[in-house]
């Protein structure tokens, strides 16, 4: 539940429990007072003389009341003169005694007519209640004045009688029975409703803010073990991620996304920051053994230990050599370092593979022509069908290169043959190169495409290579989005194959 819904509820729960909850204890206080209730229907129903329940005699008895007031109302407005009419007033006012209730007439500020019920009130007195005077008044729930130890409420209307002469009636109601129970009643069930409304407030804000400040709790702990380092420590908020599926489940979720997120890439550098020191230490090593043999040929040539022509000429060759060797190591560095970082663009073009193997087999065959080395090339497409794929022409003739040179390394036997094939299964195009040379320990084999590795003797280091040639191999190849491997058997030969997807006509036509 989202925690928008959460406070809506809580909202309506504030408002709504506490009215379910104070109808019940009325209820119950209703219970409670239910002596005192009788006793009031017991006090206003007896004149009537009906068999009815207590609170249908308290209504009997206010409508009968209410009966009574209308009809001299009715008068006071109609028919004024009748309100002289001390004999009819008797008569009225005995149906007002049996309702508890009476009138009082005044003519000119002069009481004409006073019910036997309240004989004797000062009018003065009902002048000031029915004014709103509460300092002459009794505190209470009604406007009421006293007469006899009685309580009575008072209402008043205005008469302008036949001659002229402007006047009042007061109708006056007994309440002393609710006078009576109402102080009794009325501060319990404020306090029942005060004390419900703090314990129902009390109880949900505890419950709501429980449910937010818990996970914030969890996850200020989690951002203080990642302020601190620790980024192993993912049972909490990974556990809220999961339990709870409101706004704190999606921040939790989010938080622990970030923690992985910041553990990979911590990771991931201090990776960077190993291979970095594996690349300096290998550069070192790669690099100090043909500096050696230079400085060597070198001291020899200026200390004249190559005193002929022919040695200086051989002296010079070395250090030729040497320093080619270095410059192919710097630029193979180089190259390796832009692929690992991403920062070689790709020139893809659509691509006819046979006939660009074709043409790499027969450059490879004049180039490898010193070494003795024989280059052939066939293709095992289905009915000699063309194979297109998207490629960059340059780095694949780069990957042919590596290839073809870590062959040349390790061919101990004659002749000596590398074969190029060139196969397709549907969606990919499968190219092998595969040489007779010594092989590869199988133990070694599943290292060959890491960079700067060497097996002996497969690998060694005698044989001049930079231990990055394989290893570019496998960057431009996963960079074409294809696969390389390899498949040796010692005294066998090696067959190194990469797998690159096949174009489709729609995809070429839109290359």
């Amino acid at each position: 539940m989202s925690i928008r819904k959460k406070l809506l509820i809580s909202n309506f729960g504030m408002v709504f429990i506490p009215l379910f909850l104070f109808f019940v204890a009325a209820v119950l206080l209703f219970g409670l007072f239910q002596r005192d209730i009788a006793g009031i229907s017991t006090y206003y129903g007896g004149g009537f003389g009906r068999n009815t329940d207590g609170y249908s005699a308290i209504g009997d008895h206010f409508a009968k009341r209410d009966e009574l007031f209308a009809g001299i109302r009715f008068f006071a407005r109609y028919d004024a003169d009748r309100l002289n009419d001390t004999e009819l007033l008797r008569k009225i006012d005995a149906e007002l005694a049996a309702a508890k209730s009476g009138i009082v007439v005044v003519n000119r500020g002069v009481p004409a007519f006073t019910s036997a019920l309240v004989t004797g009130i000062d009018v003065g007195l009902l002048q000031r209640s029915a004014s709103g005077d509460r300092r002459h008044k009794p505190h209470g729930p009604f406007d009421a004045v006293e007469v006899g130890g009685k309580r009575y409420s008072v209402d008043s209307l205005a008469v302008t009688f036949p001659d002229g002469g402007s006047g009042t009636v007061y109708f006056l109601s007994d309440v002393s029975p609710f006078m009576q129970v109402f102080p009794k009643v009325i501060p319990l069930m404020a306090a029942t409703l005060l004390v419900i409304l703090a314990l129902t407030n009390g109880v949900l804000t505890f419950f709501v803010s429980r449910s937010f400040i818990k996970p914030l709790y969890a996850l200020k702990e989690a951002a203080q073990r990642i302020k601190e380092g620790d980024l192993d420590q993912e049972l909490a908020v990974q556990e809220l991620a999961v339990r709870r599926k409101d706004e704190f489940g999606q921040l939790a979720a989010a938080f622990e996304e970030m923690r992985l997120r910041l553990k990979r890439s911590i990771g991931l550098q201090l990776q960077y920051e190993e291979n970095r020191k594996e690349l300096l230490s290998n550069i070192s090593h790669d690099l100090k053994t043909p500096i050696a043999a230079i400085k060597g040929c070198v001291e020899g040539l200026l200390d004249g230990i190559a005193d002929t022509p022919e040695k200086r000429d051989n002296y010079l060759r070395m250090i030729y050599k040497k320093a080619t060797d270095m410059d192919r190591q710097i630029d193979e560095l180089f190259l390796f370092s832009k692929l690992d970082l991403n920062r070689l663009p790709f020139h893809f073009e659509r691509m006819e593979l046979a006939s660009y193997l074709r043409d790499c087999a027969e450059e490879l065959n004049l180039q490898l022509q010193s070494a003795r080395v024989t280059v052939t090339f066939h293709s095992d497409a289905e009915g000699g069908r063309d194979v297109f794929v998207k490629a960059d022409r340059e780095k694949l003739h780069r990957v042919m290169q590596n290839i073809a040179d870590n062959s040349i390394k390790h061919m101990d036997r004659e002749p000596k043959r590398i074969d190029i094939s060139l196969s397709a299964n549907g969606a990919e195009a499968i190219v092998s190169i595969r040489d007779n040379g010594s092989g590869i320990a199988p133990d070694a084999l599943p290292h060959i495409f890491e960079r700067f590795y060497r097996a002996d003797p497969s690998r060694s280091g005698a044989t001049g290579g930079s231990g990055l040639g394989l290893a570019i191999v496998k960057q431009i190849i996963e960079g074409h989005g294809g696969r390389v491997w390899a498949e040796s058997a010692v005294g066998e030969g090696t067959t190194i194959s990469f797998a690159l997807p096949i174009l489709k006509t729609t995809e070429g036509e839109q290359a």
